[in-house]
C-alpha cells in the first residue's frame, strides 16, 4: 500500500481523479445480508460477499424477501497504478454530510483488473440520491 503526505486539497483532487477514473457498475437488483451460523457454512454463489465474525458468516445476496433490509449496490474498479488509499473514507464522509445517509463497503482484491475493488450497499429507499452524488463527483 502506497503511503502519501499531501494536504486536503491535494487528497481531495486525487481522489476526484480516481473516482472518475474508476469503473463503476450499478447492480439493478436489490441484495440483503443473510446470515447463517459459523458450523452451517455452505458456500453461495451468488453471494457478491461473504464475511463472518466469531458467531455467524454473512452473505451479501441478491434479495429474494421484502421481510429483510434491502440495499442498493454499486461498485468500483480502481485504475491500475493510481494511488486510491482514503478512497471509502472520502466517499462515505461525502454521502453521510449531504444526503444524511450511511452506507456500507465490502472491499476485496483482484490483481488482474488493478487491485482493491469495492462494493458500497446503501438503503434503497436513498439510492437514487446516492448514485446521483457519486455521478455528480465523476462528472
Amino acid at each position: 500500500m502506497y503511503i502519501s503526505t499531501e494536504t486536503p486539497e491535494q487528497t481531495e483532487a486525487r481522489l476526484k481523479e480516481v473516482i472518475k477514473s474508476a469503473e463503476l457498475k450499478v447492480f439493478q437488483e436489490p441484495y440483503f445480508f443473510y446470515e447463517i451460523p459459523i458450523s452451517k457454512f455452505e458456500f453461495n454463489k451468488h453471494a457478491l460477499a461473504i464475511v463472518r465474525d466469531q458467531e455467524v458468516w454473512s452473505f451479501l445476496l441478491p434479495s429474494v424477501s421484502s421481510e429483510s433490509e434491502n440495499f442498493k449496490i454499486f461498485s468500483f474498479h480502481f485504475k491500475d497504478g493510481l494511488d486510491n488509499s482514503g478512497f471509502v473514507g472520502w466517499l462515505a464522509s461525502k454521502i453521510k454530510r449531504e444526503l444524511g445517509t450511511g452506507v456500507f463497503v465490502v472491499c476485496g482484491q483482484n490483481t488482474n483488473r488493478g487491485g482493491i475493488f469495492d462494493y458500497w450497499g446503501c438503503p434503497i429507499s436513498i439510492s437514487d440520491k446516492v448514485l446521483r452524488l457519486v455521478q455528480e463527483l465523476r462528472e
